[in-house]
């Protein structure tokens, strides 16, 4: 099986997914999928990959897709989290999620403000289902793939605890 071993043998499994009306009616390129892609370890796993207008009952049932039938450990999404009024990755998120991470997306925004001052107005959030973690991202590339340095650190960890293991 391809993948990282991750705390003595689970699979590092990945999904992403880019949020963007643009983009599924290929009116535009995805370039954030692919950077989230090229910042993760070439060892981990990318299960799922797809594009999804903005819309937040599609953006929903695709994550509740990929965490309940798919047992992805980490899902990624691009796009969606900004303050415009097709903007609601953040809320297909929350409605899905049994329980928010708030400190991930303070994380990133603390990061980010350092680079952009108009970091401080995304609205990126992440929650569990399940055994799977779902992170928002900016749909910028370049704000995509800072968003997976700031959370790289930890993934493996959280990965493990979620599954049941010890901190």
């Amino acid at each position: 099986m391809v993948g990282a071993l991750l705390f003595g043998g689970t699979v590092v499994r990945i999904g992403i997914l880019t949020v963007s009306t643009r983009v599924a009616a290929r009116s535009m390129e995805d370039r954030g999928g692919p950077a989230i892609a090229s910042s993760l370890p070439p060892s981990w796993e990318v299960i799922r990959q797809e594009v999804v207008s903005d819309d937040l009952e599609h953006i929903a049932a695709t994550l509740s897709r990929w965490a309940d039938e798919d047992h992805l450990d980490v899902i990624f999404t691009t796009g969606g989290t900004g303050l415009g009024p097709d903007d609601v990755t953040p809320e297909a998120t929350e409605r899905i999620a049994d329980r928010i991470v708030p400190g991930i997306g303070e994380a990133m925004r603390a990061a980010g403000r350092a680079q952009l001052p108009a970091a401080t107005l995304s609205r990126a959030t992440a929650g569990i289902r399940g055994e799977t973690l779902i992170i928002n991202l900016p749909g910028s590339p370049k704000g995509a793939a800072e968003g997976v340095a700031v959370v790289l650190p930890v993934l493996e960890h959280a990965v493990h605890t979620m599954h049941g293991g010890h901190h």
